[in-house]
């Protein structure tokens, strides 16, 4: 006896209303990293702390932020094209690889950022 596994399509409608959405919170957090990235360059211009280690570090810890928010809906709205639960699957499973390895080079190009170099 051969068992196949049900077909789950989702509706066109609800595709698009996803694919909207995942859209719209995209463009909210693009928009609030914006103003956090020029609230935090406006007190580090202030305090004149912009070229201190920390600064760098904290810096690059936005430029980070931003490519895994990004790399996140990217994500998001591949799901929402997968066909099935297996394509769902394997795009969260390549999702999770290449996540964890930009990961471990951000963690190690932040710790270069606030170790002092050695003369």
């Amino acid at each position: 006896m051969t068992t196949t596994q049900p077909s789950f399509e989702v509706p066109a409608e609800m595709r698009d209303f996803a694919e909207k959405s995942v859209e719209q919170a995209r463009n909210a957090v693009a928009t609030i990293l914006q103003n956090t990235r020029k609230a935090a360059e406006s007190f580090q211009s202030v305090t004149k702390t912009t070229e201190l280690p920390a600064s760098v570090a904290f810096s690059r810890g936005f430029d980070f932020t931003e490519q895994n928010v990004a790399a996140a809906f990217e994500l998001a709205q591949k799901l929402v094209r997968a066909r099935d639960a297996q394509e769902a699957m394997q795009l969260q499973a390549e999702y999770v690889r290449t996540q964890f390895a930009a990961m471990q080079n951000q963690a190690k190009e932040l710790i270069g950022t606030v170790q002092p170099t050695k003369a």
